[in-house]
């Protein structure tokens, strides 16, 4: 029971990755640049290199509400706030 439980987590993580860096694709904005914004201090994050290969720019649109709601939702409250800053510009 534990496994799947880390397993549901794990997938639900990489499906957040992926709103994030369709949203920031589709606003033309570098998702690696604006998570370095955020989290300055953190090692780059491997599982959003993978899906920046594989993400095309408008294949799904995302609104900034969505993308906020789900980095909150997994308590990414700073990529939150700079995502909330980016989307104003």
């Amino acid at each position: 029971m534990k496994n799947k439980v880390i397993e549901q987590y794990e997938a639900d993580e990489n499906m957040m990755i992926q709103i994030y860096v369709q949203w920031c694709f589709n606003h033309d904005i570098n998702p690696v640049d604006l998570y370095s914004r955020a989290y300055p201090n953190q090692a780059s994050n491997e599982v959003m290199l993978e899906v920046m290969e594989s993400t095309e720019k408008n294949s799904t649109l995302i609104d900034t509400g969505t993308v906020l709601y789900v980095l909150q939702l997994f308590g990414n409250d700073d990529l939150a706030f700079v995502v909330s800053e980016a989307a104003k510009t």
